[in-house]
């Protein structure tokens, strides 16, 4: 059995290779053609979550589970809020044949994903990013937008303003463009194309009064029904695509709390990316509309990206 540990993720699964492979994962799971349980999630005690996510890339194809703990306190401490393992089962003889990484694996793939939905949902014009949080998250969407847009300059916020400018100057010099850090959350987005949610925020920390026509939102930070970072309003005013109809029904807290003040019903999802990406229902359809994609991370993005460096030679 092979393990694939953080150093060889962070290597071989580069933005360019990861962007199409997480891309055909999404179509291929909103076709019915991957198999999946929705994710269990055990909450272990404040910040910490532990979660199972059990999948199968088709009939014929490789399957598995991700096996995954979020401590959120693990960024005070420099190391990744992610730990976990993705293992993988050979198709052909059921038995276990890798073990993987989960926490680089999820960085770099969630941002991919992200990337995806950026691609088909924002602007062609757009160049002006926002993310809302420094950590780790906010390095790989970064990193991973900058694949799809030709974006030319960064804006950052955090609630520590040390940390936020610590995070803009080790960026600037990393992607070679102007990267500025924000006082607040309104200054942040007010000239954005694209806005990326990466916090821990329990309560929103983003208004869609902030927000102006024509811009796209990946909305990342909260993967469970509870932690909350934008408003009823901005879900209201958006055209709402998720990454798992299923999945945002049952943990979605934005657009759970939208629906319990009821202000949207379950119609106000337009549909999945998988659908967008295959031409199944229209994404953007002005320069105007304010595009929401709302990621909580699935398992199938976990085993085709973990499959690829397993089955493909270095």
């Amino acid at each position: 059995m092979r393990f694939i540990d953080r150093e060889e993720v962070a290597r071989r699964l580069t933005y360019e290779m990861c962007i199409p492979i997480v891309r055909q994962a999404m179509i291929a799971f909103s076709a019915g053609e991957t198999k999946q349980l929705l994710r269990s999630i055990i909450p272990l005690s404040e910040g910490r979550l532990f979660g199972v996510m059990p999948g199968a890339m088709g009939a014929q194809g490789p399957f598995g589970a991700k096996l995954i703990s979020l401590f959120h306190e693990n960024f005070h401490r420099g190391i990744q809020s992610h730990q976990g393992l993705v293992i993988l089962f050979d198709p052909e003889s059921g038995a276990p044949v890798c073990a993987a990484h989960a926490g680089e694996i999820t960085a770099i793939r969630t941002a991919a994903a992200s990337a995806v939905a950026t691609n088909a949902l924002a602007r062609k014009d757009a160049h002006r990013l926002a993310l809302l949080g420094y950590g780790e998250q906010a390095k790989t969407h970064a990193r991973a937008i900058l694949k799809i847009r030709a974006i030319e300059s960064v804006v950052v916020w955090g609630r520590s303003p040390e940390r936020a400018n610590n995070f803009a100057q080790a960026m600037q010099g990393e992607l070679g463009l102007p990267v500025m850090p924000a006082g607040d959350v309104k200054e942040a987005v007010a000239d954005a194309d694209i806005v990326c949610t990466v916090t821990s925020a329990r309560e929103p920390v983003l208004k869609g009064e902030w927000i102006r026509p024509g811009t796209h939102l990946n909305l990342v930070g909260s993967g469970d029904a509870g932690p909350t970072e934008v408003d009823n309003e901005l879900v209201v005013k958006s055209r709402f695509i998720v990454d798992s109809r299923e999945g945002v029904l049952e943990q979605g807290s934005e657009f759970l709390r939208a629906k319990a003040a009821g202000l949207v019903d379950d119609d106000h999802i337009v549909g999945e990316i998988g659908q967008v990406l295959a031409g199944a229902i229209e994404g953007r359809r002005s320069a105007e509309e304010i595009t929401v994609y709302k990621s909580l991370g699935h398992v199938v993005q976990d085993l085709a990206t973990t499959w690829a460096l397993y089955s493909q030679n270095e």
